[in-house]
């Protein structure tokens, strides 16, 4: 079953009508509208009638309207072509703080180059400030840049009253109205606008084609140049099918708006009352009379919005706080409006649309309904639930070892932290290493570490066997046997059955008794997300320590397993990755490092540590630190999962993994053909990864092929160096 579609802000469906319009123009009608034989000129004549409807639209001539990729070309085109083709009057530009990045962005790149930049504020509920624009205007401003609706809230500005002011100082204005077109009446002439841009995947016609309405006697700067297409404005042979989508789209907008306008509203205001009418702690953000007939911006109290969509795998709705691959930072509309953290990181936006309907609705309203009540605590009447339904990744804001405090944030508490000074405790705080070491007696030290994070798996058996084997995994890397182990668990006993804990902790046992323990106790808490690991004792003589500073000069790098988790894992939580390759990831890393270590104790190794959520090369980074030396990294000899370069490419990056390529950049320095993609695959937060093991040259290969034996995938990726010319890793 589909979800329920509550995005229609951020992209509308194709309406039927629009696609069928389209069909000609990609199979028989596919002419150049620059040509002068008979497939051009009807070519010509059907971008001309679109160009027509979009007029008809928004209450201007035909000639004032040239056609864009979409509203972001647009908005470069009208900001970048007034700076450049009136600074010699002057290099002022005002906008407001909420503008979408599509203006602010370009804002900034303007003040790159030399423009002087104004951003106004709003009041809480979201509306310019007026007092505060007029007071910012200098002799030198050439341009207002004010959208003229809200894409997170919903606010209507005042863009008529913008106008008169700067109008009164010979000053154009310029609004985004790409949320606008298709839910509010939009007429340029009555705005007394300028510029204004539109977005045509905001009303139903394709993604990838905008227009801009330019008022007569309004002089810009081109963009792209080359042929005269567009009035000399825009190069580029125009696209002809989607153009005609725009045109049709603008025509079914025109004829059907206020129709359309109260079905939206309808919807919106039925989502509300039943929201502000359960008994939460919400509140609606902005103005609730000016706003678009379609938007709900809605903040529940101490409530993570990703946290809280992950749960509502049912309704496709977005944050209002911003989240890009795990990175979470409250919305910068929020913050101009001055919402409390607590309010605005709970927010969610959800946008109604033409095909939604009533039933949709109050459904998605009633398991938006159950589900923060439980992630606010409250009684929740608990039905039985199917758990082989459940996907645990939904629960949480984070995946495994990526949800690790950034690494700079981590170095820069422990340096404030003091180190008790114990004779018997062989390996402390002092080092990097991910396990403690004390001594009992000259010929027996324990070995003692902690590990825990959020589910990387859906399945909470596998949860548990990945938790498991991941803090094992550091006992290996000191050269220690396990003894046993302790659970650690958080669990939202709100959220989810208790069931789903039992199969945890059987994950974890299972693991724990396939590395030859017993899991004999622990302790937990109730949260708000689930989170596992374990707490696992070993033993290892003191004169046979592994540690991640044991690094010599020569030695070669050897890793055990391939790399690549935290990518798949992002990629996996949003639903685009096989079946195939997310079980060969969670085999990869519910796979003990039991036997690794047991092939590699049988050589004389200098350091080894194992690739958890840092990434290979955070972890490069403290064991070259560690050792005062340096290394050569081979990129291209890495193993890495399969697919993982292709899921990078597509944007599924961890934003732990984001900080950890922020946190080695200024020591490493890259060769200059690799790609960014493969830096983030290197600095990838892994879980349950493998070994990385420095040993000399001499007996490198032998141990690469001992353990290759035993099927383990693992490869030389480096070499120990010294130093060179302020960088410890170098990737070639």
């Amino acid at each position: 079953m589909e979800p329920i579609y509550l995005d229609y802000n951020a992209t509308t469906p194709i309406d039927k009508e629009v696609s069928q319009s389209i069909i000609p123009f990609l199979e028989s009608l596919f002419g150049n509208p620059s040509s002068s034989h008979s497939f051009g000129i009807k070519a010509k004549l059907a971008v001309e009638e679109a160009r027509s409807e979009i007029s008809k639209l928004i209450g201007c001539d035909i000639d004032e309207i040239i056609f864009t990729s979409g509203g972001s070309e647009a908005n470069n085109l009208a900001i970048k072509g007034v700076a450049y083709a009136h600074q010699a009057k002057g290099r002022h530009l005002i906008t407001s703080k909420i503008e979408h990045p599509a203006v602010l962005e370009v804002y900034k790149f303007l003040q790159k180059q030399g423009w002087s930049i104004s951003l106004i504020g709003v009041g809480r509920d979201g509306i310019i400030n007026l007092t505060e624009l007029e007071a910012a205007i200098r002799p030198d401003t050439v341009l207002i840049s004010v959208m003229h609706s809200n894409n997170e809230t919903g606010t209507l500005q005042p863009i008529r009253e913008i106008c008169e002011i700067a109008h009164a100082h010979d000053i154009l204005v310029h609004s985004d109205a790409a949320q606008s077109i298709g839910k509010e009446r939009v007429d340029v002439r009555e705005l007394g606008v300028d510029l204004l841009s539109v977005a045509g995947h905001k009303f139903y016609a394709p993604k990838g084609i905008g227009a801009l309405y330019i008022r007569r006697g309004v002089t810009l700067e081109k963009l792209i140049h080359g042929a005269d297409h567009e009035r000399n404005l825009r190069a580029g042979t125009e696209n002809v099918p989607e153009i005609v989508g725009l045109g049709r789209a603008a025509r079914i907008v025109r004829q059907g708006l206020e129709e359309h306008r109260t079905h939206m509203r309808l919807l919106r205001d039925r989502l509300s009352t039943l929201l502000l009418g359960a008994g939460l702690e919400v509140r609606v953000n902005g103005s609730e009379e000016q706003r678009l007939v379609n938007t709900l911006s809605v903040s529940f109290h101490g409530v993570e919005a990703n946290t809280l969509l992950s749960e509502l795998s049912g309704i496709a709705a977005s944050a209002g706080a911003a989240c890009h691959s795990g990175d979470v930072k409250m919305s910068h509309v929020l913050e101009a409006m001055g919402i409390e953290p607590e309010w605005a990181m709970g927010t969610i936006r959800l946008s109604t649309g033409r095909l939604l309907t009533i039933e949709e609705v109050e459904l998605a309203a009633n398991q938006i309904i159950e589900a923060v009540r439980r992630l606010q605590g409250k009684p929740v009447e608990r039905k039985a639930e199917d758990t082989s339904t459940i996907k645990l990744t939904h629960y949480t804001h984070g995946l495994g070892c990526a949800c690790k405090l950034r690494p700079q944030m981590l170095e820069q508490v422990l340096k404030g932290i003091p180190i008790y000074d114990c004779p018997s405790l062989l390996v402390g705080p002092e080092t990097s290493d991910d396990a403690a070491v004390y001594k009992l007696t000259d010929e027996m030290a324990l070995v003692e570490t902690l590990d825990f994070f959020t589910p990387i798996a859906d399945d909470p058996y596998r949860f548990g066997q990945i938790a498991a084997a991941n803090a094992l995994s550091d006992i290996y890397a000191m050269g220690a046997k396990p003894l046993f182990a302790l659970n650690i668990a958080a669990f939202p006993s709100q959220r989810l059955p208790a069931s789903v804990l039992a199969d945890i902790l059987r994950g974890a046992s299972d693991k724990a008794a396939e590395a030859g323990i017993p899991i004999v106790g622990g302790h937990t808490v109730d949260d708000t997300e689930p989170k596992f690991g374990l707490a696992v004792t070993g033993l290892v003589h003191p004169d046979k320590i592994l540690t991640n500073s044991g690094a010599k000069v020569g030695d070669l790098l050897i890793l055990t397993k391939p790399i690549g988790s935290g990518i798949i894992a992002t990629a996996g939580k949003q639903g685009a990755v096989s079946d195939e390759q997310m079980t060969l990831c969670l085999d990869n890393m519910a796979t003990l490092n039991r036997e690794a270590a047991e092939v590699m104790m049988a050589y004389d190794v200098n350091g080894c540590t194992d690739v958890t959520g840092f990434g290979l090369l955070g972890h490069l980074k403290e064991m070259v630190e560690g050792a005062g030396l340096a290394v050569e990294l081979f990129a291209n000899d890495v193993p890495v999962l399969p697919g993982v370069q292709s899921l990078a490419q597509a944007g599924f990056i961890p934003g732990g993994t984001k900080d950890n390529l922020s946190f080695v950049e200024s020591i490493t320095h890259f060769n200059a053909d690799l790609p960014l993609i493969m830096k983030y695959i290197l600095a990838d937060a892994q879980t349950s990864g493998g070994l990385l093991i420095s040993l000399p040259e001499a007996s490198a290969r032998d141990l690469l092929s001992d353990l290759k034996k035993r099927a383990i995938p693992a490869a030389i990726v480096g070499k120990i160096t010294t130093e060179s010319e302020g960088y410890r890793i170098v990737v070639k």
